[in-house]
């Protein structure tokens, strides 16, 4: 369906642009947009590559465990029946840790294993309440780093990249806050 909306607007605009008489520039700034593209794709990527390997770094000294450490009261009490140094709890304060210093590359794949984990506690039909709760807080994740947002920022040679900072700090937190809440709600409503 997608590639029948893509090739009606890409037929729709030559149209246009051949009535228009606006061809030339139609066909410079496809190029161009083109070009862009890649060089925002490499700018960006040097970016995410640069924390992915902070990310590594923070695994293998440890520091990974300190923040499982940190984030441990929370787990267990956002979580239910979730033991303490499991490795659920492990897998989640890894994965939370990773969405929280804007490493969604990272954070996919421990998020996943994360869900796997608490799938196994599940029917196979219906997700838990822990299996929701992880995907809830996956969406509405607290940011302290937003990497990628200033990547991007930084890529479109914005002259301050990490001004947007202490903004998404707020409004992470109070949608984390209102997601946690309202998924708590619905979790009574529902008398699990």
């Amino acid at each position: 369906m997608l590639n029948v909306i893509w090739t009606v607007i890409l037929i729709s605009s030559f149209t246009y642009s051949f009535f228009a008489g606006t061809v030339d520039e139609t066909v410079t700034s496809l190029l161009e947009s083109g070009k862009t593209s890649v060089e925002f794709m490499l700018k960006t990527g040097a970016v995410m590559v640069m924390w992915s390997g902070f990310m590594e770094v923070a695994k293998k000294s440890g520091f990974t465990g300190v923040i499982s450490h940190v984030l441990s009261p929370f787990i267990r009490k956002v979580f239910k029946g979730i033991e303490k140094k499991s490795e659920e709890e492990n897998l989640i304060s890894t994965n939370l840790a990773a969405n929280m210093m804007g490493l969604s590359n990272a954070a996919t794949p421990l998020g996943m294993k994360a869900m796997k984990k608490l799938s196994e506690k599940s029917d196979g039909k219906t997700a838990t309440d822990n299996m929701c709760m992880l995907c809830i807080i996956n969406c509405a994740s607290l940011q302290l780093i937003p990497s990628t947002l200033i990547a991007m920022r930084s890529a479109s040679e914005s002259a301050s990249p990490g001004e947007i900072t202490v903004p998404i700090w707020i409004v992470s937190s109070l949608t984390l806050i209102f997601a946690i809440i309202l998924a708590k709600f619905m979790e009574r409503k529902s008398g699990k």
